[in-house]
Parts: structure tokens; sequence; C-alpha cells
């Protein structure tokens, strides 16, 4: 079983992912993290993130990188959004995301374009979503909790650019599967956004029940 979550950041859809593989047993990826190792990577070759040229030349960053916490940054997060317009950089992690998606079992992968563009036959597509305020308040909360010097003001005019970077951008923009199933996690609390996911998933007929595509 594959199961496909998108949606924009600090909607809930990496928490979400996380507790559907564990739910299930399934391999959990969390294809932002590429994107994010390709923007560390860029900045850490003092590249330029707008340049495709400098964008692609660090895809073959050093898996060692994944472990580097800086990933989890916001500023990690605005250089994955500006390197990921790019198509050649797409085209570079594509292949690693769809071999991820093709193991025996299946898998559980949330990004931006699992259910579009990575994953279009993934048995169960959600697309998580969030008022851009609480996920801004979301972030703002994580983001303190972890000791950083952020402003409410800033996160969320961080989000903003963002979604409209991602929403817009020419390869592969964010966006729902038309077969998608959209959750709504503005006014739902952790545990209440996991189990409404699972129950979505829990709905999908058995593999064996399935049509043939």
């Amino acid at each position: 079983m594959i199961v496909a979550v998108d949606g924009p950041t600090a909607s809930g859809k990496g928490t979400i992912a996380r507790a559907i593989a564990a739910h299930f047993g399934l391999p959990h990826l969390d294809t932002g993290l590429l994107y994010r190792a390709v923007g560390r990577q860029v900045a850490l070759a003092d590249g330029d993130p707008d340049s495709e040229t400098d964008a692609r030349a660090a895809c073959d960053f050093d898996d060692a990188l994944l472990a580097d916490p800086e990933l989890r940054t916001e500023v990690s997060g605005g250089l994955a959004s500006r390197v990921s317009i790019h198509p050649a950089v797409r085209q570079a992690l594509f292949e690693r995301q769809r071999a991820f998606a093709g193991q025996p079992g299946g898998a559980v992968m949330d990004g931006r374009d699992i259910g579009t563009v990575i994953a279009p036959e993934a048995d169960v597509k959600l697309f998580v979503i969030a008022d851009l305020d609480e996920r801004a308040k979301r972030r703002f909360a994580e983001l303190r909790q972890s000791g950083r010097d952020v402003t409410l003001e800033a996160i969320t005019a961080d989000l903003a650019a963002r979604d409209t970077r991602d929403a817009n951008r020419k390869d592969a923009p964010l966006r729902a599967a038309d077969d998608a199933i959209t959750l709504d996690t503005s006014r739902l609390g952790l545990e209440e956004a996991v189990a409404a996911a699972i129950a979505i998933v829990s709905r999908t007929p058995d593999q064996n029940e399935r049509p043939q595509r």
C-alpha cells in the first residue's frame, strides 16, 4: 500500500505521515527533507539557490547531510522552496523518490507533489491543509521551543511566501490530486488529526479487492 500525504508547510502532514507509517508498519520518507538537503548543500558551497546550475550540483549531497539538524530550520526550509522550482533538481530527485515508493509492501511519503507526480498510483492520497495563521502559530511555537529567536510576523510572512512559490512554480506545483481526500487540521488537535487520517487510510479496500489500474 502506498500512501501519499501532501500539503503546505506546517499543515501537520509530516506528523500525520509518520503516524500512519507507524500504525500500518510501513517505511516513511519525508521528501521535503531531500530538498532541504539540496538547499543546505548550496549554502555550504556558497552557491546561489536561485541558480539552476548551483542547485543541480547540490543534488549530489552526501546522505549523511540528511541527519543535519540545520535542515529543520526556517532558513533551510526557505532554501528548499527556492531550489525546488528548478526542473533539473526535481528530475534529479525524482528517481530516488520513485524507488522508495515502489519498494515491496509499499510506503508512506509526504511532500508537495507525491500524489500528483511522484506516486500518482498511490492507494491513498491525503491533502493536509490548515489556515495560514494557524500554521504560523504552530511553527512559531515549535521554533521557540527549540530555542530559536523568531517572531510570529516573520514566520507568517515566510510561510505565505513559500505557499506562493510552491503553488505557482511551473514544474510540479503544490496542489491536491484530483482523487485526493482533503483533511483540514485547522481546528484539530494532534491526536484528532492523526486519528482522522488513520481512519481514512483504514477505509481503503484490501489490495486484492481493488480494481486493476
